[in-house]
């Protein structure tokens, strides 16, 4: 909890179409204060665009602190305090311009049926699509190439089923577009940078573009929690030539 909590990315004035809900923000969202950052963020970015969203979209995080224990979502997600407060947020968001919710991986899934059972939730009538979370085929590979590979396909296959399903379900997207599904890999269209829009005022705009910038160094768990290093580009530094003037 020393970082503070990140709540969400998107609007928050009504006009989303879809809500989209993660898991626990990572170094990346910990530094902006907007979750769904670096490669995650803009695979989400991609699969939107393939919907015809542009900025009609609204984000939110089934845990809103860091979690340094990979236990601790399996414990913790139905604390009546935590899921109590998740379901605050969801009510608040699930407007009537809401036409759908998807949910990235097993514990946004998870969130999601614990508030349909909610008095809010029973009377939600939108589309619900669980769709495999975008960084699960690089946890599950552990370096291996051709395990990568498989995952990557597998997921992209999910994801194209969500997205038949999503598209014949948003009303009113910010444009119309034309189905075009996925292959059995990530094409550079397919990855899109995290708008500046959603983040806060005067973010530099490579921290929506590159996918690592920050890393928690240290070997000990505890230095780990405590230290976040940020790192910008190196194309970007690389184009200034700073000598000293005297």
């Amino acid at each position: 909890m020393e970082w503070g909590p990140v709540f969400h990315r998107g609007r928050l004035d009504g006009t989303a179409r879809v809500l989209i809900l993660g898991m626990v923000p990572t170094q990346l969202e910990l530094i902006t204060r907007r979750i769904l950052m670096g490669e995650a963020g803009q695979r989400v970015q991609g699969f939107l665009a393939k919907l015809g969203l542009e900025r009609s979209y609204v984000m939110l995080n089934t845990f809103i602190y860091s979690i340094a224990n990979s236990k601790a979502p399996g414990i913790y997600q139905d604390h009546p305090a935590i899921s109590g407060y998740r379901h605050a947020w969801i009510d608040a968001l699930v407007t009537p311009g809401i036409d759908a919710v998807i949910g990235l991986g097993a514990r946004a899934d998870a969130a999601f049926a614990a508030w349909r059972q909610t008095s809010t939730g029973k009377m939600f009538s939108g589309a619900y699509v669980n769709i495999v979370h975008p960084t699960q085929p690089e946890s599950a590979a552990h370096g291996d190439p051709a395990r990568l590979a498989a995952a990557t396909a597998a997921l992209l296959d999910n994801w194209n089923a969500g997205l038949t399903l999503l598209h014949k379900t948003i009303r009113t997207p910010d444009h119309d577009v034309k189905l075009t599904p996925y292959q059995s890999r990530f094409t550079p269209d397919d990855v899109r940078p995290v708008p500046l829009f959603d983040l806060p005022v005067a973010t530099p705009e490579w921290m929506g573009e590159a996918s690592v910038w920050a890393t928690r160094p240290g070997g000990d768990r505890m230095v780990k929690r405590a230290s976040i290093t940020v790192s910008p580009p190196e194309s970007v530094y690389r184009q200034f030539d700073i000598t000293d003037s005297r």
